[in-house]
Parts: structure tokens; C-alpha cells; sequence
């Protein structure tokens, strides 16, 4: 079991390394959705700061909010989440096509085991009903109008953001993206 006062985990990391000192996993070593693997690794509420880049759309609606809620119990005190997922509202339809649910063709295409496409109110409801409070970092609202709020590399480095990809500044791609924080008892 881990312990450390600055736990930083990024889960289904991949083959990339954006956050180095940050714990990197895959869905082997630590399920969203098994206790048992959280539970292995570490201790409730020792946990800072979780890193999610384009991982929650591969689960359900419900299944995310069964995640968020375990990430919870992980999470200190004013920890948080920073997701990125793909943006419902993002207007380029290359984009739409490329992160459907289902994914755009063959079974082995990154969005192949997409489940669902979020937009920011389903994304900030699913961790509010996790009993987050959220901040929109990055996303689209319904006019197609990008948004964007400066946010701090060292809390985590999503990479398919607007200040580390250029295909956001031309509209090939974007995430929306949010912070989620476990409030403090003080926050009440």
C-alpha cells in the first residue's frame, strides 16, 4: 500500500508520460470501478490529485458516477479530479464522427468502447452526484462557442488541451475539461 502526503495518480495513462512523478496506471493495476484495487494501493482520503485524460467516456453514465464516488473515498479533503473527455458541444462534425459512442469504424479505433459522449452539464452532474463541486477548465457550450480559464499545469497535464495542443487552436480537436474537488469539512 501506498502512502505518501502527495499521492498524485494518473489512471489510464497509456504509453504517455505528461505528469512525471505522478503514479501511471492502467485499468490492470487500478479499475475505476474496483474497490479492491483502490483498496490494495491506498489509503482512503491519501490521495491528492487524480488525472483522467479521455478515460470516463469508456465507462457508462452510471458506471462514471460509480467511479467518481470511489475516487471520492480516495481523495483527501480538498483533493481533486482533472477530466478531460471528448466535448458533445465541440461543432466540428470530423471530430463528432471520430468520438462517437462506438467509435467511427474498425473494433480496434480508440473510440471503439466509447460509451458515451458528455457534454459539461452530464459531465458536471455526474460529479455532483458524486459530491464533488466542479470547475470548467476547458469546453464548448451549445452555440459551438469555445471556453477556456487558465488552470495550473502542476495540479495535472492533460495534453489534449488548449494550451498543450495545437490541433484545439484550430479546431480539429478539443476536451472539456474539469476540475472536480472534494470539499474540505470547512467548505460547508
Amino acid at each position: 500500500m501506498i502512502s505518501d502526503k502527495e499521492i498524485r495518480v494518473v489512471v489510464g495513462a497509456g504509453p504517455y508520460i505528461n505528469n512525471p512523478g505522478w503514479i501511471h496506471t492502467q485499468a490492470e493495476d487500478l479499475n475505476l470501478l474496483k474497490r479492491e484495487d483502490w483498496s490494495r494501493k491506498f489509503q482512503r482520503e491519501s490521495v491528492t490529485a487524480i488525472l483522467a485524460e479521455h478515460v470516463w467516456e469508456h465507462l457508462t453514465y452510471e458506471e462514471g458516477i460509480k467511479a467518481a464516488r470511489l475516487c471520492f473515498e480516495y481523495l483527501k479533503p480538498g483533493g481533486h479530479i482533472r477530466c478531460a473527455v471528448p466535448d458533445a458541444f465541440c461543432p466540428n462534425p470530423e471530430y463528432q464522427q471520430a468520438v462517437q459512442v462506438g467509435g467511427p469504424g474498425p473494433r480496434d479505433h480508440p473510440a471503439a468502447s466509447h460509451q458515451i459522449v458528455y457534454n459539461y452539464h452530464t459531465l458536471i452532474a455526474m460529479f455532483t452526484m458524486a459530491g464533488f463541486e466542479t470547475t470548467l477548465l476547458e469546453y464548448y457550450d451549445e452555440q459551438g462557442q469555445f471556453h477556456h480559464q487558465s488552470w495550473d499545469e502542476k495540479d495535472g497535464v492533460i495534453y489534449r488541451s488548449l494550451p498543450v495542443d495545437p490541433r484545439i487552436r484550430t479546431g480539429e480537436f478539443a476536451s472539456l475539461m474539469v476540475d472536480a474537488i472534494k470539499p474540505t469539512p470547512f467548505d460547508n
